[in-house]
């Protein structure tokens, strides 16, 4: 796989005539994005002095509510073309480079089936979405990633609906070369984090709603991470010291939180992000070294989890 220094190459060297063409269309568009979002601004806040004083609080709030939706739709609208000229002209090509294996797919996402499959959130989503679907193999090993958006729906007594947000960021499943039958789940440890070990372990032991816990002998891993599994054993063979220290580099070099799984023959990953990692800058120039940086480095983490984890090395064999 490439390096970093080589993607910022490629980035500068080979895609730098479509990013000027780009930096120009972005300046354009932002400028009016700005002045639509003044004239909608105004639309909505002198509709609201004429209406506030004969509608109800509640009224109120939901008026402000399908407002903040409504510029956010034209938002979305106002930037789509724009956003995919970056894909097409920026995204794909650095992927190719990363890996020919590689293939891109903007508007697709990860399968809700496999994000249900993985057992990371015990909870299932009622609306999910995503993007920017990255599937194919590295080192003939399989790989697929993409932006993932998953949300509960809950209702209150007056029928009123929100939505609870289970997970944002990215979704990535790859083949594990060790043969297991059981489930191994691993999840950021807030609960020690917050109450310390005492009532952090307690909390974690009675997790009704996962296997039996798994004590590990790296104290590192213990205050990152909390592993469930169906078979203690199991989870020690999969979980070897080598792979936690993997895991521990990796979740440094993320710098969000990670929730890794072991089932069926492959690893689930989900990092936790807030945002679509993989959209076009507006209010910055694509031109800039650090947000070139992060469109690279996000890529090149993604797609480096089978050699991070090192998944293409034979250290076992399938039987």
């Amino acid at each position: 796989m490439k390096s970093l220094s080589q993607l910022t190459d490629f980035y500068y060297k080979k895609l730098y005539p479509d990013l000027q063409i780009l930096e120009e269309e972005r300046k354009k568009i932002k400028k009016r994005v700005i002045n639509i979002g003044i004239i909608y601004l105004l639309f909505i806040l002198l509709i609201a002095f004429f209406i506030y004083q004969k509608l109800s609080l509640e009224f109120l709030f939901f008026f402000g509510v399908f407002a903040l939706a409504g510029f956010k739709w034209l938002y979305s609208y106002l930037i789509n073309d724009y956003n995919v000229d970056f894909k097409n002209k920026i995204i794909a090509p650095l992927i190719q480079e990363i890996d020919n294996n590689l293939h891109y797919s903007p508007q697709a996402h990860i399968p809700t089936a496999e994000f249900n499959r993985s057992k990371l959130f015990t909870t299932r989503p009622d609306r999910v979405s995503g993007n920017d679907y990255v599937q194919g193999s590295i080192d003939a090993i399989p790989v697929e990633f993409s932006d993932f958006h998953a949300e509960k729906k809950h209702k209150d007594s007056k029928g009123n609906e929100t939505w609870e947000k289970l997970f944002m960021g990215l979704f990535l499943i790859s083949e594990f070369p060790k043969n297991f039958q059981g489930q191994t789940i691993i999840l950021p440890d807030s609960a020690q984090k917050i109450f310390g070990d005492l009532v952090g372990n307690y909390l974690q032991s009675n997790n009704f709603s996962r296997n039996e816990l798994v004590k590990m002998d790296n104290p590192e891993f213990e205050k990152e991470f909390v592993v469930y599994s169906s078979d203690q054993i199991e989870a020690r063979y999969i979980l070897t010291p080598a792979l936690m220290q993997k895991l521990l580099r990796y979740k440094k070099k993320t710098k969000h939180p990670i929730y890794v799984s072991f089932i069926g023959g492959k690893i689930y990953l989900a990092i936790e992000y807030n945002n679509d990692m993989f959209e076009a800058s507006l209010f910055h120039s694509l031109l800039e070294y650090k947000i070139a940086m992060e469109y690279i480095k996000t890529l090149h983490l993604a797609i480096g989890i089978v050699e991070e984890l090192k998944l293409n090395q034979k250290l076992w064999s399938k039987i």
